[in-house]
C-alpha cells in the first residue's frame, strides 16, 4: 500500500490555529458556543480547537463527544460502538460546532445533527473538519475546513492524532 503525507504535525497545528481564528471571527458570542467532537478522532480535534479558541480569545468553549453509530442510516447488526455520547451542557439556543476528522459522504454528519436535535434545539449548527476527501452523497459541507483533497473512492484518508495514535499526520493511502 502506497501512502502520501497530506499534512504533518506542523501543518495540522497551523490548520487548527487558522480554523480557531475563523471560528472566533464568525461567532461574536463565544459564551454561546459549544463543541461536540464526533468520536473517535473528532473529540481530540474538538479539545484542541477549544484550547486554541481559549488561548486566542480568553473564552474556552465546553467540549463534549458524540457517538453517532446508533443514528447512522447504514448501521448494520454487529457494528462496534466507538464510544459513548457525553456532554454536560445544554444545547438549546446555543451554537453547536460539530468537529470531525474527515468529511466524506456526509452520512456521519447527518447522523450527528440528528443526535444533537434529540438533545435540544440549537440556535445553529456549524461544522469543522480537518479534511474533506470528496465523494459527497448528501448536501453537507464544512463551515471550517483544513484541507480538501479529491481522493478516488478506493483511497483511504487516514488521520493520525497524538492522543490516539501517538503522532499527528494525515495520509492518503492508495488501495488498489
Amino acid at each position: 500500500m502506497e501512502a502520501t503525507v497530506l499534512m504533518d504535525s506542523d501543518a495540522i497545528r497551523a490548520t487548527l490555529t487558522r480554523i480557531a481564528r475563523e471560528i472566533i471571527g464568525d461567532n461574536t458570542d463565544l459564551s454561546n458556543l459549544v463543541l461536540l467532537g464526533i468520536l473517535r478522532r473528532g473529540r481530540p480535534l474538538a479539545d484542541r480547537l477549544a484550547g486554541q479558541i481559549g488561548a486566542l480569545s480568553g473564552v474556552t468553549p465546553p467540549v463534549g463527544s458524540l457517538a453517532t453509530t446508533l443514528y447512522r442510516d447504514d448501521v448494520h447488526a454487529g457494528v462496534k460502538h466507538k464510544g459513548e455520547t457525553h456532554f454536560d451542557f445544554n444545547v438549546d439556543g446555543r451554537t453547536v460546532l460539530l468537529v470531525d476528522d474527515v468529511l466524506a459522504a456526509g452520512r456521519t454528519i447527518r447522523a450527528a445533527m440528528d443526535e444533537v436535535m434529540d438533545y435540544g434545539r440549537p440556535r445553529r449548527i456549524q461544522l469543522a473538519c480537518l479534511v474533506d476527501r470528496g465523494g459527497r452523497e448528501l448536501p453537507i459541507q464544512a463551515d471550517y475546513l483544513g484541507w480538501s483533497v479529491s481522493a478516488p473512492p478506493a483511497d483511504w484518508i487516514a488521520v493520525h492524532l497524538t492522543e490516539i495514535d501517538g503522532e499527528d499526520a494525515v495520509l492518503q493511502e492508495r488501495r488498489d
